[in-house]
């Protein structure tokens, strides 16, 4: 049974950094390309960011580059997002999926792409 579990989320100030922590276990967790997704109160979930099963291309959303950095460490099948200088606007439920695939792809935030979930990690920015 595959599980996926996020944590390291938390409350921080505007300006402020945070780093979230997947682990995924009962699948090869290198055979699989991961992302990361987010859901704010009354808004539709949206992809932040996605790598590849050896980290070699990564994707993000327009909102975020260059202040998140999504990485990982399949020694210990753990996926991660660096969260730097951080707004407001970040306010969301963070989630940890597993891709169908190897590859992230063009249409990497497409969530029928995605096979396994976690239950998330809250994230709250205060001005």
């Amino acid at each position: 049974q595959v599980q996926v579990v996020e944590s390291g989320g938390g409350l921080v100030q505007a300006g402020g950094s945070l780093r979230l922590s997947c682990t995924a276990s009962g699948l090869t967790f290198d055979d699989y390309a991961m992302g990361w997704f987010r859901q704010a109160p009354g808004k539709d979930r949206e992809g932040v960011s996605c790598i590849s099963r050896r980290g070699d291309y990564t994707y993000y959303a327009d909102s975020v580059k260059g202040r998140f950095t999504i990485s990982r460490d399949n020694t210990k099948n753990t996926l991660y997002l660096q969260m730097n200088s951080l707004k407001p606007e970040d306010t969301a439920m963070y989630y940890c999926a597993v891709r169908k695939t190897t590859y992230c792809l063009a249409s990497w935030s497409s969530f029928p792409s995605f096979a396994h979930w976690g239950q998330g990690t809250q994230v709250t920015v205060s001005s």
